[in-house]
This record gives structure tokens, sequence and C-alpha cells, in this order.
């Protein structure tokens, strides 16, 4: 029985001092957020756009060969 409990002592324990350290962590505002949500549909936006070019031209590049 005490393992159990030592058990649930640790886990106890362990979500005590995630709760601590979130509280240290530095929380982005609603506008810095907003931002940074702009720059990543950019850039998947962009980087999808990069693959098809490239599936364009290797798929062509394979009806020559």
């Amino acid at each position: 029985m005490s393992k159990i409990a030592g058990s649930i002592r640790g886990i106890r324990v362990f979500f005590d001092e995630v709760g601590a350290e979130l509280k240290k962590c530095a929380w982005p505002n609603r506008a810095e957020l907003f931002d940074s949500t702009i720059v990543v549909v950019v850039s998947v936006g962009l980087l999808g756009l990069f693959v098809a070019l490239c599936d364009v031209l290797l798929r062509e590049l394979m009806k020559l060969v």
C-alpha cells in the first residue's frame, strides 16, 4: 500500500511543479498571438506553393524521361 501512496504523492508533486513552472512562462497577449498566427499561416501557404511548384516541375520532367 505504501508503494501506491508514494506513487500518488509523486504524481501530485509533479503536477504541482508543472503548475509552478507554467506560472513563470511569459504568455503572449492577443496582438502577439494574432501576429504569430498570421506569420504561420503565410509561411505554410508559401511552403505549400513551393511544394506544389516542385511537384509540377518534377512531373513534367518525368514525362520527358
